[in-house]
């Protein structure tokens, strides 16, 4: 009688479970505009709290309202620090007393400190001419180093201001180069460069530790954590950068070390002489042709582990953790037979052992690795935890997945994690979101590969629901287990659809051969992947339905739904291509990381022609008019990296072939769509594309 009421018990809890997520609602994108976005955490040094930006999207601002705020272990007590909706990057003093974060409140970005007590008002440590950031604490807490734009042949700030106010009154504003990577992501050069400088925590001139170098750090070209760091005495910052003289083809990016004894003697108000007013010569510590980055100093100083690439020339290489004896400036490897990729790492307060996160078939958990040598351990294995913090027994991580946003947890010893945060729970309160399936299938060749599926609100399995076929770009990156604001795969999922993700070849976090089988093969085994996943999809859930599927993807991922538009015979009732690669040949003289279409194609279209003419949907527009799939193109003028040009050269192939199809453009934005209002307008239009499309009764083209 005990089993058989316990067994009633369960199921009366299922079933209120059901019936409670059945009367939730769809999401819409209002609500998804409407989520605070957590970022960038830091523990205090004591462990016993978290400093972190929260974001809130303005709609009517058009702008993400960020302040800083500060959450307890023990209690899990939340409470902002700032209010004024233009603060962020908060870090602790060594002491955990004050915190340094970077405001706008003046105008521009600009250094701030605040008593962590909240007692008193936030102090203005710099009033540089152009914008802070980077900021990083000296371990004696008595100074601070941060990055800011400066022309290189300017010898005090006076000297910026006066050529950025110069440049800003000049009625012409005709750009001139003589050299490469004029450009990127969304901004043009405008002759200066990111340098790395130092200042008292009290406030007062700041020193750039790099005085007339022609280069950036961190490098422009290659986002990655931290490549900042100061030695535990405070007297040395080690640094990555790009020396190259040609950047756009280089990803070969070293480390540096700087003696910042006499600029910090002058920040912190010492002697004024010129020979104790700057830094030393910055030394070369890595001769590795491939990048190496994200410095990071043993406690005792004896050691800096960092991440590294082997393989010059390819971006996608696996980053393996490096451990650098500073005495004879050997490096060794203590990942070699860990076939992943190292993201962001930390040290230990005892030193004897390393954190890092790292993808992983489409999670990114952190793991733990012997500073000694040996194997890494998951310590979060199964979650996407996506940023984190290590300070004496205390770990914190920004964990999201595909069903929830990111909120901080505290992990414990045995895997076990905490809440910390719940910004976004009043939100999903009232919404019927669904947890998404992992599934794997034959790829081409018989390798196995992974995807998601994420089912439709008010889920009916009797029922027949149209597919949306999300493709990622890179094409080198994952999807992921986490949560995405701009491809929101609840959000895609909304309307009715069944939602699937599939980490096709060329993916990370399944290995290192697998992400190097799309090189020169864009359009053959991960097409394959695709459409093999497709297939599997639709034989193993009876709920899809296969006459009603759409594809759409960005970046890398509009390319393929370019290829697909003439590869997939008519296989799809609708594409959407937002920042799609359409012309390689093309595509290859505007963008500005020449490093990747030459690694991945062999060459330039000069040397290698025959692979930039095999791999471009270009070549084989003929067929667009053939199959007259209904095509949605979307793009932003300021995408430097796919520019908004390929875009408008597939809309033109399709419109005189009479393919139905649709031009979006972003005059204000990149390649990512970014600003609140943009990003309504973006999920409408989507929407309305695929139900246009994916109607029960297929519609008569316009």
């Amino acid at each position: 009688m005990k089993k058989i009421s316990s067994a009633i018990s369960a199921l009366i809890v299922l079933v209120a479970v059901a019936a409670a997520n059945a009367a939730g609602r769809p999401i819409t994108v209002a609500d998804l505009l409407s989520m605070p976005r957590i970022s960038e955490p830091q523990l205090s040094p004591d462990g016993t709290r978290v400093v972190y930006t929260l974001a809130v999207p303005d709609v009517k601002a058009n702008r993400m309202a960020r302040d800083v705020w500060m959450v307890t272990l023990a209690s899990s007590e939340a409470r902002a620090l700032t209010t004024g909706g233009h603060e962020g990057r908060g870090r602790w003093s060594p002491d955990g007393k004050r915190i340094a974060f970077i405001s706008t409140r003046s105008g521009s970005m600009q250094l701030y400190v605040m008593n962590a007590d909240g007692s008193g008002s936030p102090k203005q440590v710099t009033n540089v001419s152009s914008d802070v950031d980077g900021i990083v604490w000296a371990p004696d807490g008595r100074s601070i180093a941060f990055t800011t734009e400066v022309y290189p042949d300017c010898k005090d700030d006076a000297c910026n201001a006066a050529r950025d106010k110069a440049r800003g009154e000049n009625p012409s504003k005709a750009r001139i180069y003589e050299r490469l990577l004029y450009r990127h992501w969304s901004s043009w050069s405008e002759g200066k460069r990111t340098h790395p400088f130092i200042v008292s925590a009290n406030g007062g001139d700041a020193r750039d530790l790099l005085p007339g170098a022609d280069y950036d750090v961190p490098p422009v070209q290659r986002e990655g954590p931290h490549p900042i760091a100061f030695s535990p005495d405070s007297k040395t910052i080690c640094f990555t950068a790009v020396t190259e003289p040609v950047e756009a083809t280089s990803t070969n990016g070293d480390l540096f070390e700087v003696d910042v004894t006499g600029a910090l003697r002058q920040a912190q108000g010492g002697p004024s002489e010129q020979s104790e007013s700057r830094a030393g010569a910055p030394r070369k510590l890595t001769t590795n042709r491939g990048f190496d980055g994200a410095p990071a100093y043993s406690p005792d100083g004896t050691s800096i582990a960092y991440r590294s690439q082997a393989r010059p020339g390819y971006e996608t290489d696996k980053w393996r953790l490096m451990l650098m004896d500073r005495a004879t400036g050997k490096s060794t490897s203590l990942t070699d037979a860990f076939d992943r990729s190292v993201e962001d790492l930390r040290w230990s307060s005892d030193g004897r052992s390393i954190y890092f996160n790292a993808e992983d078939r489409g999670e990114m958990p952190v793991f733990m690795i012997p500073a000694a040598g040996g194997a890494p351990k998951a310590i979060t294995p199964g979650s996407f935890d996506g940023e984190f913090d290590a300070v004496r027994d205390a770990l914190v991580v920004s964990r999201s997945s595909l069903a929830s946003p990111a909120e901080l947890f505290a992990i414990s010893a045995n895997g076990a994690a905490k809440p910390l945060t719940r910004h976004t729970a009043s939100v999903l309160a009232p919404l019927d979101i669904a947890t998404p399936e992992s599934f794997t299938f034959k790829g081409a060749g018989g390798t196995d590969v992974q995807g998601f599926l994420v089912r439709p609100p008010a889920f009916d399995a009797a029922k027949k629901y149209p597919v949306v076929l999300l493709l990622h770009g890179g094409p080198q990156t994952q999807w992921s287990d986490t949560w995405s604001y701009r491809w929101n795969a609840q959000t895609f999922a909304s309307p009715g659809y069944v939602v699937v993700l599939i980490n096709r070849r060329g993916s990370t976090g399944f290995g290192q051969k697998f992400t190097d089988e799309i090189t020169n093969d864009w359009g053959g085994k991960a097409f394959a992947d695709v459409m093999n996943g497709l297939e599997s999809v639709l034989a193993r859930y009876s709920f899809t339905d296969r006459q009603r599927v759409a594809a759409a993807g960005g970046s890398y991922g509009g390319y393929m739904v370019d290829w697909l538009a003439s590869q997939s015979n008519g296989r799809f009732r609708a594409l959407i291509s937002h920042a799609g690669v359409y012309d390689l040949t093309s595509m290859y003289g505007a963008t500005e990381e020449l490093w990747f279409p030459e690694h991945d194609f062999g060459g330039t279209p000069w040397t290698s022609p025959a692979a930039y003419q095999k791999w471009s949907p270009s070549s084989y527009a003929a067929d667009f008019g053939k199959f007259k799939t209904p095509t949605l193109v979307i793009a932003g003028e300021q995408d430097y990296r796919v520019p908004y040009t390929q875009s408008l050269e597939f809309y033109t192939a399709m419109q005189r072939q009479g393919v139905p199809s649709r031009l979006l453009i972003f005059p204000d934005e990149g390649h990512w769509i970014l600003k609140p209002q943009n990003s309504m307008v973006w999920y409408k239009e989507v929407h309305d594309w695929l139900a246009r499309y994916l109607a029960t009764t297929q519609p008569s083209n316009p």
